[in-house]
């Protein structure tokens, strides 16, 4: 086995190997740089704390002077509106907003102090609110109404209301645990009913309070008296929130996108600048594989005699192949070494910065698995060329015997 190793690294070019090994560094380290920056920089727009993912997109209509004197249809989307917006490309699903069709007024007391307001309820198809399906369900006969409310809500009243009247502000944690007493009536005041109000989450996605949709169904039913119309609003869940033939058709009907859409854009740019990078780095690893299998080919073409005569004197293919298998698989563990070495030493100069907007992303790890996943393929494309060339030398050893 040593002697036959030393007649066939005979011919060996220490020049090839090592430029085999700098270019599958490189195409390493770009891949699987760019995944771990993808994940780590994505916490920046994905709001943990929001029960609406960012793939979703709440529509609605302009509203216009026709809408303004009285004709609210104006701004509704009507069946063959739905159909066509489901149609498009980048349309995986679309939920339809229902709207409370009666009066709702919630009170709460604290600290023997409370106050009232005048609600409206909307919701939209369970399968959009990624909660619990045992924190997010109504039944009739239940007493308790789970909510959803805005952050900006809890905000406005913290920072502005409270001050004013002398309550005191509310945590989260705090207003979780605080039952909302409800009170909904019918428009002409003939039947009414009171709940209790739990709210079970806060979103960043949807400037509304939000219910299950069974529970707007059973107080339509019950207290409503308008008959059903089309719904006003849309939550579209897109397969590229910031791509821009979203925006293009959305302006071309006239159908404006609700809440902060800074973060969709910027997310859509990540993917497509990651996008462009994760290419280079395939395209720079596809090159260091033929680079690798030019190298040995040549090397295998300068020992043909010698490797003929081995196989002439019964040395097993195995024993042939083992020395280039062992320059392959020597080259791909110095890349991966380096490019992981890279990666760890790249991310120390922005986990600062993930740190200050208070993330834990887990892309190195990730960056990891895909460096890894990338090597072993080199290896595996160029042992398995190895042992063809090897097997083909065989069979015409065999052809000539």
């Amino acid at each position: 086995m040593g002697l036959i190793s030393k007649l066939l690294r005979k011919n060996t070019s220490p020049a090839r190997i090592v430029g085999f090994a700098l270019s599958n560094f490189i195409g390493l380290l770009i891949v699987a740089g760019a995944v771990m920056f993808y994940i780590d920089a994505r916490g920046i727009w994905d709001d943990d704390e929001s029960f609406v993912n960012t793939d979703y997109l709440v529509l609605n209509k302009k509203v216009t002077s026709a809408s303004t004197l009285g004709d609210r249809d104006a701004t509704r989307f009507s069946e063959a509106e739905i159909v066509n917006l489901k149609a498009q490309p980048w349309v995986r699903r679309v939920g339809e907003f229902s709207s409370s069709d009666f009066r709702v007024y919630a009170s709460v007391s604290h600290g023997g102090r409370g106050m009232e307001t005048a609600l409206f309820f909307e919701a939209v198809p369970d399968s959009f609110v990624d909660i619990p399906e045992s924190d997010w369900r109504f039944e009739p006969g239940q007493t308790t109404v789970p909510l959803m409310i805005p952050k900006d809500y809890l905000a406005l009243y913290n920072f502005g209301f409270a001050g004013s009247a002398g309550l005191p502000q509310l945590s989260e944690q705090l207003i979780t645990g605080i039952p909302l007493k409800l009170y909904m009536r019918s428009e002409d005041g003939s039947r009414s009913m009171s709940m209790e109000g739990h709210i079970v989450g806060f979103s960043n996605r949807l400037n509304t309070v939000l219910v299950p949709d069974s529970f707007i169904q059973y107080a339509n039913s019950t207290l409503g008296d308008s008959p059903a119309v089309s719904p006003s609003r849309l939550i579209v869940d897109v397969s590229s929130p910031g791509d821009v033939a979203i925006s293009e058709y959305l302006s071309d009907h006239g159908i404006e996108v609700g809440g902060d859409k800074s973060g969709s854009s910027a997310a859509y740019l990540l993917k497509v600048v990651i996008g462009i990078v994760v290419s280079v780095g395939i395209l720079i690893t596809l090159l260091s594989v033929f680079v690798l299998m030019l190298s040995i080919s040549l090397l295998m073409e300068k020992n043909r005699q010698v490797i003929h005569r081995l196989l002439m004197l019964g040395a097993p293919l195995r024993d042939v192949a083992a020395p280039y298998c062992r320059m392959i698989i020597a080259g791909c563990v110095v890349a991966w070494l380096l490019s992981m070495i890279s990666l760890v030493i790249l991310r120390s100069f922005y986990s600062g910065v993930l740190d200050g907007f208070g993330l834990s992303p887990n892309g190195l790890v990730w960056a990891f698995v895909t460096g890894s996943g990338l090597a072993v393929i080199v290896v595996v494309v160029n042992i398995v060329a190895v042992s063809r060339k090897v097997n083909a030398a065989w069979s015409l050893k065999m052809k000539n015997a």
